[in-house]
């Protein structure tokens, strides 16, 4: 919604097996300036977002990215060898007890994180935020996106 809402033409499509938390979800995303009219699953990636740390015990980031790519990452620090933005989403949800069954729920974190390194406006993505969310929600889920947004570091390690 904010890609929209920055002039930008977007496309999200989820894949994930069986609902659970905790399971390994993918989601491929495309962002243009121009009218998207590939409608299929990205093979490697300009770049790639890793919500939880874990995951790259489980899947080997560079392989799903091209070869100049980046990884945006919920992370304390970066990873070695790849060209890499980090934020400590968890603990920014912890921060603003957006948390779900003793889980923090890094969402809006990330999206703020992402919506940096994007280039995207601020604006755009709180505006998408209320719109999704409203009310109080809407307001906690700002603040993460806020934070994130202006926490978020590159790392060269």
């Amino acid at each position: 919604m904010a890609c929209v809402k920055d002039g930008l033409y977007a496309q999200a499509i989820p894949h994930f097996g069986a609902e659970r938390r905790g399971a390994l979800v993918k989601n491929y995303f495309r962002l243009s300036d121009k009218p998207i009219r590939r409608h299929s699953p990205v093979k490697r990636g300009d770049f790639v977002v890793v919500f939880a740390e874990k995951i790259l015990n489980l899947i080997d980031v560079k392989e799903i990215l091209k070869e100049d790519g980046l990884v945006i990452l919920n992370s304390k620090r970066g990873l070695n060898g790849l060209k890499c933005y980090y934020v400590n989403a968890s603990e920014i949800a912890l921060r603003l007890n957006l948390v779900s069954a003793g889980w923090p729920i890094v969402n809006t974190a990330m999206v703020g994180a992402i919506a940096r390194v994007l280039n995207l406006s601020l604006d755009s993505v709180l505006s998408a935020v209320e719109d999704t969310f409203g009310g109080r929600l809407a307001d906690i889920n700002k603040k993460a996106v806020e934070i994130a947004y202006g926490e978020v570091k590159s790392w060269s390690g």
